[in-house]
C-alpha cells in the first residue's frame, strides 16, 4: 500500500518559495541566508510568499548564525518575530534552542511554542546537536512540539538512517520527524525505505544556478528550480 510522503523544500527567498510551489512540494520552509544555516526572512518575504502560494508556508525563526543559543534581547527578538509571522498569516514557524549542555532549553521552546499557536511548530536541525536524541525527543513531546527536523544526529540523512529509523518508532504518532540533510535524487527513495521516513526535507536537491546580466559580483546565485521539485515529488509519490 502506498503511503503519504510530505515533500518539503528549504528555501532561501521569495522566488525560489514560489518554484517550489509550482513544483508541486507539499510544503515550504522559508529563510534567509541559507549559507549561513538560515536566519528569519523579512515581513515583506513573508506576507508575499503566503499571498502568492497554495501550500503551507513555514517561517524559520532564528535571528542570527552560530549556535542555538538565545540571549534575552534575542528570545524577546525570536517572540516577536513568531508574532508578526502569525499576523503574517504563515501556516507554521520553525525555531530551535538549545542549553549550554546541548539539551532542549524547555523555557525558551515552551514560550516560542505558546507565542506561535495556534501555528503549527516545528523544532530545527538544532535537535542534531542534542548529546541524548531520544530524550531530547520525549521533552518534545512533553513540550506539545508537531515535528521535528533531524539527519538523526549525523552530517547526513544517509549516515543517521539506522538512527532517524529508532526515532520514527520512537515518535509513533505522538511527534512527527522530518528527515533532512544532503537528501538527493539519488539517495533519498532508499533512505525513505530504510527509515519509514513520512516527511523529507530538500534544499540543495531542488537548486540551480540562475544566471542573469546583472549579478552582483563573483558569487552564483543557488535558485529552487520548479523542474527539481516536480521530479522529486514524481520520485516521492512512487515510493511504496
Amino acid at each position: 500500500m502506498r503511503r503519504t510522503i510530505i515533500v518539503e523544500i528549504c528555501v532561501g527567498d521569495l522566488r525560489s518559495a514560489i518554484e517550489a510551489g509550482e513544483g508541486g512540494a507539499d510544503r515550504v520552509e522559508l529563510c534567509d541566508r541559507l549559507e549561513v544555516g538560515g536566519t528569519t526572512p523579512s515581513a515583506g518575504t513573508i506576507a508575499e510568499a503566503v499571498r502568492r502560494l497554495t501550500i503551507p508556508v513555514h517561517v524559520l525563526i532564528r535571528p542570527r548564525a552560530g549556535d542555538f543559543i538565545p540571549n534575552e534581547a534575542e528570545l524577546a527578538s525570536m517572540v516577536r518575530d513568531v508574532e508578526i509571522t502569525k499576523q503574517l498569516g504563515a501556516a507554521g514557524v520553525v525555531f530551535g534552542a538549545l542549553r549550554t549542555d546541548g539539551t532542549i532549553d524547555r523555557e525558551t521552546t515552551e514560550r516560542l511554542a505558546e507565542a506561535a499557536r495556534p501555528l503549527s511548530v516545528t523544532f530545527h536541525k538544532a535537535f542534531d546537536q542534542t548529546p541524548d536524541q531520544a530524550a531530547a525527543l520525549e521533552t518534545l513531546i512533553e513540550l506539545g512540539i508537531d515535528r521535528v527536523l533531524t539527519s538523526g544526529g549525523q552530517p547526513t540523512a544517509a549516515e543517521g538512517a539506522a538512527a532517524l529509523a529508532a526515532l520514527i518508532r520512537q515518535a509513533g504518532n505522538r511527534i512527527g520527524v522530518i528527515v533532512a540533510g544532503s537528501l538527493s535524487l539519488a539517495n533519498f527513495p532508499a533512505i525513505v525505505q530504510q527509515t519509514g521516513a513520512r516527511e523529507v526535507h530538500l534544499g540543495s536537491a531542488a537548486a540551480g544556478l540562475v544566471e542573469s546580466a546583472a549579478m552582483f559580483g563573483p558569487l552564483d546565485w543557488q535558485g529552487t528550480k520548479p523542474e527539481k521539485v516536480q521530479r522529486i515529488v514524481e520520485v516521492v509519490r512512487g515510493i511504496r
